[in-house]
């Protein structure tokens, strides 16, 4: 099982994902969890909306990308690269 951010390429998997589960296309961004190479649950980023395919298992699916919406919420905007906190900055000087 994949869990990824949708893609433009999605849209027409995400239509037939709301017709399924009979509630309206998510808009915006969202995260989906793909099995089998086949799209079967999805969440929106923007609000608490999911659609999922109700004639497979996936209420845990549902609650896994419920989760990951949450990390990324509360995520930090952008963590330093390894290499910027590994090395001294310039014009620092060490107290001795």
């Amino acid at each position: 099982m994949i869990i990824r951010r949708t893609t433009p390429g999605d849209a027409a998997a995400l239509r037939r994902l709301a017709t399924l589960d009979s509630k309206q296309p998510l808009e915006g961004d969202a995260l989906v969890a793909v099995m089998d190479g086949e799209l079967v649950a999805a969440i929106s980023l923007s609000g608490d909306d999911a659609i999922a395919d109700p004639f497979k298992p996936t209420a845990d699916l549902v609650a896994m990308l419920e989760m990951r919406a949450r990390q990324l919420a509360t995520a930090p905007a952008r963590r330093p690269s390894l290499r910027t906190r590994l090395l001294p900055q310039r014009g620092a000087t060490a107290d001795a």
